[in-house]
């Protein structure tokens, strides 16, 4: 069995398959661009979101200062307060003393 083939059927089926072949790749080629458009877009929500969590950060840092208080702080204001008392009792006491006497 033999197939012959004249010139312009072969120049048709030349053509036919590399249109096939062109078509093939540009389907090919559009979806790689649209999973490469999928993924950077992945990328920059992720790349916001750590620009978002980034900023959240600083402001805690900027604000730690002003809502924390250290223990070792917390220790001298009381103990500056309790010294202050001390003091006032002990005026106190002596106003006391002094009006028993004099009375």
């Amino acid at each position: 069995m033999t197939v012959q083939l004249e010139f312009y059927q072969f120049i048709g089926l030349l053509v036919a398959f590399f249109g096939f072949v062109f078509g093939a790749g540009k389907l090919l080629l559009s979806q790689i661009g649209q999973r490469l458009d999928e993924r950077f877009s992945i990328v920059e929500k992720a790349t916001n979101d750590l620009r978002d969590l980034e900023k959240q950060f600083m402001q805690l840092k900027a604000d730690l200062p002003v809502d924390y208080v250290r223990r070792e702080d917390y220790v001298r204001g009381q103990s500056i307060l309790e010294a202050k008392m001390d003091g006032l009792a002990i005026k106190l006491e002596n106003a006391q003393l002094r009006g028993l006497n004099h009375g």
